[in-house]
């Protein structure tokens, strides 16, 4: 069963800016880099494909697409209760998440514009993308009375120095795994229409278009670098990364079934869908993937999800301290022991079922 955690009432900056959910292991981060070792990577090996893809991203296919049409001029007070805090609670995250990924994309172009000129033109292109998203989900939060300042988040959120080879991993499996995201609820929501209580749902199909370019040009640059998976290091990074991804993706999930439920969406068979479809996906950059078809894999990650709606509960309780702290040990402990014993399953070579899946 799952047992997700209460949606509060959101707090205020000021009147009709809504303060940014406090920073955790789940919300989504900004992020910050070795510039100049991106700027020194070397792509020619793959220069066609690179050139490709950023040719499909300066189409621009969906310039006309982030135009809000009549629908959304309405009063949408008849979206209240649960169901609007956590409606409002899908937007912010996503917002903040496309927002993160402009900044970091706009800093990339600009650092590379005079170093590497190629590189640079494809980062524009998705910063441009990733700033039409976050405008247009924060446009959205202004029919429930609310917006975030953007400005506010540029200044005032921490930013997180990953390496080079850790941002192209991370970005690859974030726009795929939102490209499921999207496509799945869409292709839902359009067999069931009656669930689709507010317009954004029908700009998903085009929109998760975006997030799948985005995941192509990261593919290249994964592909183009040998030491993202040719070797036993980027094999143990890897499924590191998927992991990470995977583990966030059901505890955001789970956590939050309010939001699926409303939409006629069951929480777990959509975690399910979603992540197995990204690992599939994953075979066509990364050496090796996850193991989801393993009995016990959707299980571990289930129960992790389990563990930290405690952990939370225990951190809102008014107990002492230490009484907290020996609470919350056996419950972390058993986490990282579910989490490892899915590390350590043997993975599937992609490399082996290449043909199969490209």
């Amino acid at each position: 069963m799952v047992k997700s955690l209460q949606t509060l009432e959101p707090e205020m900056l000021k009147p009709g800016v809504k303060a940014p959910v406090k920073e955790t292991l789940l919300t989504p981060r900004f992020y910050t880099t070795d510039f100049e070792a991106i700027a020194q990577m070397d792509f020619s090996g793959h220069e066609s494909e690179l050139k490709a893809v950023i040719e499909e991203l300066k189409s621009d296919y969906n310039r006309h697409h982030f135009v809000r049409s009549e629908e959304f001029e309405k009063c949408w007070d008849s979206i209240d209760g649960e169901k609007r805090l956590a409606f409002i609670e899908f937007l912010e995250r996503s917002c903040t998440s496309e927002f993160s990924g402009f900044l970091l994309f706009k800093e990339l172009s600009r650092r590379l514009k005079n170093k590497n000129p190629l590189l640079a033109e494809g980062f524009g292109y998705l910063s441009r993308d990733e700033a039409r998203h976050a405008g247009f989900l924060n446009k959205a939060m202004s029919d429930f009375n609310l917006s975030l300042d953007l400005g506010y988040l540029t200044k005032n959120r921490t930013y997180t120095f990953f390496p080079p080879e850790w941002v192209i991993y991370t970005v690859y499996l974030s726009e795929k795994i939102g490209y499921w995201r999207y496509i799945i609820m869409f292709r839902h929501l359009e067999s069931h229409p009656e669930n689709q209580f507010y317009p954004l749902f029908r700009y998903f199909e085009s929109w998760c278009q975006d997030e799948n370019r985005h995941g192509d040009f990261f593919k290249v640059l994964v592909r183009s670098q040998g030491k993202l998976y040719d070797n036993w290091k980027a094999r143990l990074w890897v499924r590191f990364f998927l992991l990470s991804v995977f583990a966030t993706h059901t505890l955001t999930v789970l956590e939050r079934s309010t939001f699926y439920d409303s939409v006629g969406l069951d929480a777990r068979q959509y975690n399910i869908d979603v992540i197995e479809k990204t690992n599939e996906t994953a075979a066509r950059a990364f050496p090796v993937i996850l193991n989801t078809k393993h009995p016990d894999f959707f299980r571990r990650l289930e129960k992790c999800s389990e563990n930290n709606v405690k952990l939370t509960e225990i951190n809102n309780s008014n107990r002492p301290k230490i009484v907290k702290l020996f609470q919350k040990v056996p419950l972390i402990a058993s986490t990282v022991g579910h989490l490892l014993r899915i590390y350590l399953t043997k993975p599937i070579d992609a490399e082996a079922t290449r043909e199969m899946v490209c």
